[in-house]
């Protein structure tokens, strides 16, 4: 079982007495290393496999893991525990229940059970949950966990209301829990903690009992996971963390990456081995990498290298704006497409959700089969459905489906009962749901519709965006909720406003009704969910783990990649350069770069300076394309400076000479001749001129 190894590995594996850190780099064989030490120390060292621990990250690498050990030793490799850190947690628990005050029937709570409990504790005490997103207060409960923050503790903490309302709920909800005999998912981690530091007795057995602990992706434990191993490992200190200090991502969501760098301060005597033979990719690509992590400081001195071949150079291009990007993207995997590349083989990774939308809809227009990783497409995305709802009931008040999806969303506390109410009393009246609401919340409700749809007359489809997000109250909801997942809603949300401008921009008309039309004919395209032979789109978070022979890094521009909210702090830099890396090294064999010299993104169109991250790669390693300048960007030509007034003749490209009949912020009305009526288009755009 030894055979396969290199020098670095087979010193990793060999290293079984005291604490070991393995510095492996991406595509090293680090998983190869752990499964092959385990069963080293079963086969060859005679260790007991009830005395080994094995940690990793997610439910799937636990059992690929175990599969791989059972593979080499046999069926003794099912008596070991190899978990999550939360499983591991969880069985702790329950056999040392009674001394935590629970009874062997406890229940957890999964994430909507503990907002439930929340918002019924918020209830209870008066608290309005629209000043206090309960959303809020659980992620700010359940960071605070993570810290090993409980009640007591979270009360030095506190400096504003919101705080202190968090306090509150805090206290109201670690006393239900105990009352209700349940447990939350932070509880897993947090009281085999608090059951070590107050039964050192069960500690010890614990530590007698893993003599042999071994840690996968130790970059990205947090501080409760960090002193949980820690607790375990301190008696016979045979501690093995395997990880890589430049893929540590995580910070957003509590990972520390000092636990890696500090290991050798935690551990006295420390073995460290460097795993820096990379497997995956060329040395071109490796190259890349190099150059650019070499730039940070917080870090563990490594240098992949290769034996694979040089391969070619990576492909820099740079693009006009978002949708000449994506048009590239796509014209370059056709092409690889049919010079027989599996599609399973391409990925496009982009650092916000938000990017996949113009890619999505040149995927989409050129039949392309993709999936989207770690999100839904963007025209399914719920926040995405919510808003087209409201500008389709704007559209037509008759649309029973829209109203019924957004009459309480945001939660205007308008129940089903009212609803089927509503919709038995429109089925007797033989008319729409909405004409038949005449009291009540739905009543508030129906007037904001008329509100807006009064409002729309005048404004542009982006303006009226706008409009729909602040009254309906779903960016306030957001907003408040101040969570990850509540941030990349609210960009979505934002990126719709893209999907607006650019459609005033290329037609000039302020239609509502056409441009329902044509995200409606986009949207309901066939999508190839089902089909796994598909090009892969992805944040690069996502990635992590991944390899493909071909990789597209699309929005390397500042203030999309490295993100703007990491601008101000080196440690926040600093990050999103290791992710720059982690990028990086998904590829195989070919690597294209792409930014745009200008983005509509979130509804605004921004000029970005190449990313940094371009400027620190060995300029040997790339291929600057150098056809960009010829193209022709034609969604330039609307000019701010033009004026007109009511009664000037105008001619449009289509429609032929108009007269202006009204005027307002950025929008003309025009009179032409019948058949085609009144449009209202965008002032200035590049159709129309004064005659």
């Amino acid at each position: 079982m030894l055979n396969d190894l290199n020098d670095k590995q087979l010193e990793a594996v060999k290293a079984t007495e005291g604490p070991l850190l393995v510095l492996a780099g991406a595509g090293s064989g680090k998983t190869k290393v752990l499964t092959t030490r385990i069963a080293y120390l079963i086969k060859e060292k005679n260790v007991d496999p009830y005395n080994i621990l094995a940690i990793t990250f997610t439910n799937k690498a636990a059992r690929e893991m175990k599969e791989r050990i059972i593979n080499l030793i046999g069926s003794v490799g099912y008596s070991m525990q190899i978990s999550t850190f939360h499983s591991f947690g969880l069985s702790i628990i329950k056999d040392n229940y009674e001394l935590l005050g629970y009874k062997p029937n406890f229940t957890i709570l999964d994430s909507d059970d503990t907002l439930t409990l929340i918002k019924k504790i918020l209830k209870d005490m008066n608290i309005d949950p629209k000043l206090y997103n309960p959303k809020a207060i659980k992620n700010s409960i359940s960071s605070a966990k993570n810290e090993l923050i409980d009640s007591k503790k979270y009360a030095k903490y506190v400096g504003s209301d919101f705080e202190a309302t968090v306090l509150d709920v805090y206290k109201q909800y670690e006393s239900r829990l105990i009352s209700n005999n349940a447990l939350d998912f932070d509880d897993l981690l947090m009281m085999p903690i608090e059951l070590f530091n107050n039964n050192p007795s069960v500690l010890k057995e614990y530590q007698e009992r893993f003599k042999y602990i071994l840690i996968d992706e130790y970059q990205d434990t947090n501080e409760a996971q960090y002193l949980l191993t820690k607790m375990l490992s301190a008696k016979y200190k045979n501690i093995c963390v395997v990880g890589d200090d430049s893929q540590a991502i995580y910070s957003w969501r509590g990972a520390n990456y000092r636990n890696i760098l500090n290991f050798e301060k935690d551990y006295k005597d420390t073995k460290t081995v460097y795993l820096e033979e990379n497997y995956r990719s060329t040395k071109t690509i490796l190259n890349a990498a190099n150059s650019v992590i070499k730039n940070n400081i917080d870090k563990k001195e490594k240098n992949l290298w290769t034996n694979n071949e040089e391969g070619v150079k990576i492909t820099y291009h740079k693009a006009l704006s978002e949708v000449d990007e994506a048009y590239y993207v796509k014209d370059e995997i056709k092409k690889l497409i049919k010079d027989g590349v599996s599609p399973s083989e391409i990925a496009v990774l982009y650092r916000t959700n938000a990017q996949s939308r113009a890619m999505e809809d040149a995927m989409l227009e050129s039949q392309i089969p993709y999936k989207v990783i770690g999100s839904f497409y963007f025209y399914n995305r719920r926040e995405i459905k919510d808003l087209i709802s409201y500008l389709k009931l704007i559209y037509n008040n008759d649309d029973d489906t829209s109203l019924i999806r957004i009459i309480n969303t945001p939660k205007r506390g308008i129940g089903l009962k009212t609803i089927e109410n509503l919709s038995i009393k429109a089925l007797t009246n033989k008319t729409s749901m909405f004409n038949s609401i005449d009291s009540g919340k739905e009543l508030i409700f129906k007037n904001l519709i008329n509100e807006l749809k009064e409002k729309q007359e005048n404004l542009s489809l982006t303006e009226l965006v706008d409009l729909v997000l602040d009254k309906s109250g779903m960016k306030d909801e957001l907003v408040k909720e101040n969570s990850i997942e509540a941030d990349i809603r609210l960009e979505n949300l934002e990126e719709f406003k893209s999907i607006t401008r650019s459609f005033e921009e290329a037609n000039g008309i302020i239609s509502l009704g056409e441009f329902l039309e044509q995200i409606t004919l986009v949207s309901d395209m066939e999508e190839h969910k089902n089909n796994d032979n598909v090009v892969t789109l992805m944040t690069i978070h996502s990635a992590k783990g991944l390899e493909f022979e071909n990789v597209f890094l699309i929005g390397m521009e500042e203030g999309i990649f490295p993100h703007k909210n990491s601008m101000d702090l080196r440690e926040d830099l600093e990050e999103e350069r290791r992710l720059c890396y982690v990028a990086i090294t998904r590829a195989k064999k070919n690597l294209y770069l792409v930014n745009a010299k200008k983005r509509m993104i979130f509804g605004e169109t921004s000029y970005n300076m190449p990313s940094r991250f371009i400027n620190e790669i060995d300029q040997n390693c790339l291929n600057v394309d150098s056809k960009v300048e010829e193209k022709f960007d034609k969604t330039s030509m609307i000019s701010d400076t033009i004026d007109y007034v009511v009664g000037d003749k105008v001619e449009h490209d289509t429609y032929g000479i108009g007269i202006i009949v009204s005027m307002d912020k950025s929008i003309v009305t025009i009179a032409f001749p019948h058949p085609i009526g009144i449009k209202k288009m965008i002032k200035g755009h590049k159709s129309i001129r004064k005659v």
